[in-house]
């Protein structure tokens, strides 16, 4: 980017796997049910999706977050602990994109740390409760209202790349995604991203006992989507297996470092959707793909 000033900038039923919204359940008029969904149509759907329900999202999860918190997911894994992105010490003088970074909580955390982050979202009232959130404090974070896969910078203008549960289940062409993310990283950069472990797919998405028991098949990569009376996608995400998401990541030009599933961890009592501690001491809820760029691709 040219400037580092923080101002938005705009570029452009079934008893399967149902997601679990950040802000709760399937809306009231809407149904849900298991199709194709291509780039456009999940794009126009997850955009409204966020905006209207970003306000919900923030009085729900914002005291989980935090203001300047970077968690990896709803276990509750913390970069200061995880030390993903390499050391606290090291990140001070770094260029990090964030990519789906709603309120972008872990853009601020990384400014503490002396780099210089930029955060991304698709979703304008997102970004928003971003600026809402740093109006008059000492560090600016620029925000900038973008898809993830067509990035608007320059290539190399980044050492590192991240996101925390954002863009990638919501985009039909993941690959795209990871290839714009090896485009604006410098040789050697670093992207980790985190996502719902695609085990989930194949159980109800319930805090539960009835969300421990296998009921739809997890091959089946039909994407998730809500849709209204006539038909408009208002929600869509879409599976990948294990395996899939490998071959996404060495496809989009990276290396796979590392593969996380947290555990659930003894202190944390809260529900969020589908997560909860009963599901977390059993299966895992999050994945995390640590990647550097393949510098021969």
């Amino acid at each position: 980017m040219s400037t580092r000033e923080p101002i938005i900038q705009e570029s452009g039923p079934t008893e399967a796997y149902e997601p679990s919204h950040p802000t709760g359940a399937v809306d009231e008029d809407s149904t849900a049910t298991r199709r194709d969904a291509d780039t456009t149509e999940s794009a126009r759907a997850n955009r409204g999706w966020w905006d209207r329900n970003a306000d919900d999202y923030q009085v729900e999860h914002g005291t989980f977050l935090g203001d300047d918190r970077f968690v990896w997911g709803p276990e509750g894994l913390d970069e200061v602990e995880a030390e993903l992105l390499g050391p606290p010490e090291d990140l001070a003088g770094k260029d990090v994109l964030e990519i789906g970074a709603g309120a972008a909580q872990c853009s601020r955390w990384l400014a503490a740390q002396g780099a210089r982050p930029v955060a991304l979202d698709l979703s304008h009232r997102q970004l928003q409760h971003a600026q809402r959130i740093q109006d008059g404090a000492a560090v600016q974070v620029p925000l900038v209202e973008a898809d993830a896969g067509a990035l608007p910078f320059r290539a190399g203008s980044f050492d590192l790349a991240c996101s925390a549960y954002g863009a990638l289940p919501f985009v039909a062409d993941q690959v795209k995604v990871l290839r714009e993310v090896h485009r604006v990283l410098r040789p050697g950069g670093r992207f980790v991203f985190s996502v719902t472990h695609p085990i989930r797919w194949a159980f109800p998405d319930e805090p539960g006992p009835e969300g421990l028991s296998v009921s739809a098949s997890y091959f089946d990569r039909t994407p998730y989507v809500e849709q209204d009376d006539e038909g408009r996608a208002v929600y869509v995400e879409h599976h990948r297996t294990v395996g899939d998401r490998v071959r996404d990541v060495v496809a989009g030009g990276f290396r796979l470092v590392d593969l996380i599933e947290p555990e659930w961890p003894a202190w944390n009592t809260q529900e969020w959707g589908g997560w909860s501690p009963l599901r977390g001491n059993l299966i895992p809820g999050s994945a995390i793909f640590v990647c550097e760029r393949d510098d021969r691709v």
